[in-house]
């Protein structure tokens, strides 16, 4: 039987980078844009705070662009600080680099695996849907999705008895399928 399970972001994650007012490595995204023109061309910041002093630290977005190359679609929405643009711009590998920050998705997503009535079965195959490339050790997630212990998900997979086609140990960001054979 196939099971769909989803990795689903309950909020946004902290921004792992230094506060240039104190000593935090955490900063919170505030949910705003800052869109600054200059004749013809165009910047624009993420607005992040600080979680321990509050201070306002900008990530940089877009920086000296011509207005005519950016998309309307975009300037509305950065304009309307459109919360799943914060979100996407976020997790882009460019502006991760460019900003040099990471994101730490701790307590930020819940695992929804559709209920429990599929836990007495002998064979079950279970597809993974990462909705948000959130980075999860697929042991947390099968012991969280089946109620069992992390050890006793080692076990299985030293067993033999999950079974997937990616590697188990580590993190994993993407989509992914295993079978649990009991």
């Amino acid at each position: 039987m196939l099971i769909h399970w989803a990795v689903v972001p309950t909020c946004l994650p902290i921004v792992r980078r230094r506060c240039h007012a104190c000593a935090s490595r955490c900063l919170r995204a505030s949910g705003k844009f800052r869109v600054n023109a200059n004749h013809k061309l165009i910047d624009v910041w993420l607005l992040v705070l600080c979680t321990e002093c509050g201070e306002t630290a900008k990530l940089t977005v877009l920086e000296r662009m011509t207005v005519r190359t950016i998309p309307p679609e975009l300037l509305d929405r950065l304009h309307a600080n459109d919360r799943g643009l914060i979100a996407e711009l976020l997790q882009d590998p460019d502006v991760q680099h460019r900003n040099r920050f990471a994101l730490d998705w701790d307590d930020a997503w819940r695992l929804d695996t559709g209920g429990s009535d599929h836990l007495d079965l002998d064979v079950i195959d279970v597809a993974v849907r990462n909705a948000a490339r959130i980075p999860v050790r697929p042991t947390r997630l099968i012991a969280d999705g089946f109620g069992l212990s992390r050890g006793e998900v080692g076990r299985l997979i030293t067993e033999g008895k999950v079974v997937s086609a990616v590697r188990m140990s580590g993190k994993l960001s993407g989509d992914f399928a295993f079978t649990l054979k009991r």
